[in-house]
Formats: structure tokens, C-alpha cells, sequence
């Protein structure tokens, strides 16, 4: 992307405790020499609401064991901004989790749009052969708050290869927000 302002990748080693076979990533972090799992360009016009943040995202294509390639995943640290995907090519899932989580899965490929709501986590999971690559903008001012998927010990489902395709499978490990967590969260961020 020309004129960016900030670039990132995030390589398999950062995405330690993400997955669910904590052997096989890191087996695979080893006999891959950690390889890049996603990358991100950006433009932050800067940090004030009613202006946009915008980007690309690419995903590398590949699994740990039965799971994909995969972001770690956020909520906006204001909660209540929304973000938009535009799918340039690939095939790939967004996974969405409100924060009582209900998941909602909204497929990516070329010319596809995903609308994220206000209020819910979100990950993408490259479950093709190529490169997902996305076009994202969200408002300057959302910020982003990756610690409320940490305290659930993940989102409440798992992506998972079913040989030709993928399904989702309860994440063991999940712990529930309460109530009184999902009220606060709500609270912070009228």
C-alpha cells in the first residue's frame, strides 16, 4: 500500500497460546524457522473520532495442526466502534464473537464485504490455499483491546479443518464473561 503510515507482521512465534495444540505450534515455529502469518499496512490520519484508519491485511495460507492461520483477534478498545473488510483475494472467515458469545462466521473472498458490529471480537482465519489479502477501515479513535480474548482464554469456538472444509468445535479452554464483566464493558463505552 503506498503512502502507509505503520507496517507490522506478526510471525508464528507471536502467536503463542493462540492455538489450540501448543505442541504442534510450536514444532511447526521450529521446522518452518517462524514463518510470517499475516502482515498489515496501514494509513492513521490520526487519533480523532470522525476520521478513518485504513489498510491491508495479509494472511499467509497454512495450519497448526487442524487449525489455520489465524489473527489473535480484538475488540476496539472503544467498544462501540464498528470496522469494515473488503476481501481483495483468497478465501477466508471472519469470526465474530458478541461479548455474552454468540459466534457469527461471515466468509471472505474477492469482492466481499464484512461489516463488523460495535461490541464484537473479531479474528481472521485464512482457510484457503493462497494468500488472504483484505482492505479494512475502522474509525481513528477505536483503538484496540486484545486482552478480553486473553481473559477467556480464547474466543468460545475453534476453526478447524474438516478435510475439504472447516467446521467449528467448542473451545475447551473457553471461560464465560459474566455478566457483570459484559455490563461493564458495555458501561466503559456508551
Amino acid at each position: 500500500m503506498s503512502g502507509h503510515t505503520g507496517r507490522y507482521e506478526k510471525r508464528l512465534s507471536d502467536l503463542a497460546g493462540v492455538y489450540e495444540n501448543a505442541d504442534a505450534h510450536a514444532a511447526l515455529v521450529k521446522s518452518l524457522n517462524d514463518p510470517v502469518v499475516y502482515s498489515v499496512e496501514d494509513f492513521r490520519p490520526g487519533a480523532h473520532a470522525g476520521d478513518l484508519n485504513y489498510g491491508v491485511t495479509r494472511m499467509n495460507p497454512g495450519c497448526v495442526d487442524r487449525e489455520f492461520f489465524l489473527t489473535r483477534g480484538h475488540i476496539h478498545a472503544k467498544a462501540d466502534r464498528p470496522e469494515i473488510y473488503y476481501g481483495q483475494s483468497g478465501h477466508g472467515l471472519m469470526q465474530l464473537e458478541s461479548p455474552e458469545g454468540e459466534t457469527r462466521i461471515v466468509e471472505i473472498t474477492a469482492q466481499t464485504i464484512c461489516y463488523v458490529p460495535p461490541y464484537w471480537i473479531h479474528r481472521s482465519i485464512n482457510i484457503g490455499e493462497t494468500d488472504l489479502v483484505m482492505v479494512f477501515a475502522y474509525p481513528s479513535d477505536s483503538g484496540q483491546d486484545y486482552s478480553l480474548i486473553e481473559k477467556s482464554n480464547g474466543m468460545r469456538h475453534r476453526v478447524m479443518s474438516s478435510g475439504n472444509g472447516w467446521e467449528l468445535v467448542d473451545n475447551a479452554c473457553y471461560n464465560p464473561r459474566t455478566g457483570e464483566q459484559v455490563a461493564a464493558l458495555m458501561k466503559n463505552n456508551p
